[in-house]
């Protein structure tokens, strides 16, 4: 039962993954059309804009959401490359522990470095 609800997660952070990544695409890569419509930042590299995205509450929850997404999407996807190498249970569990870890690690980091960047 674990690992149909670990592959569903996979799916859904995939489909997070797609949604938040194409709304990133959207406002820094499609600039020209966006504002042309009204919408966007004429500039999204300009640090005046950095500055605007970093003070909506927003951005900043879709950027941890995106984190949490991508790391659970490509940590699982390692994980599941790792298990295919035939390893032994202790072996599996140590692979566990240390995606999980190091994800935690990396989810912690950059969450605080979103919401540093909200409150800053």
């Amino acid at each position: 039962m674990r690992e149909p609800t670990l592959w569903i997660f996979h799916i859904l952070a995939g489909i997070i993954i797609l949604i938040f990544l194409g709304i990133h695409m959207g406002i820094m890569h499609l600039d020209t059309i966006l504002t042309s419509l009204g919408v966007g930042y004429k500039n999204p590299l300009s640090w005046s804009s950095v500055l605007i995205r970093n003070k909506a509450l927003f951005f900043t929850i879709t950027y941890i959401l995106l984190l949490g997404a991508a790391l659970y999407h490509g940590f699982y996807g390692l994980r599941n490359i790792l298990f295919e190498l035939s390893l032994g249970k202790s072996a599996q569990k140590a692979v566990n522990w240390m995606l999980f870890f190091v994800g935690l690690f990396l989810f912690i980091y950059g969450g605080y470095a979103a919401i540093a960047a909200y409150v800053i």
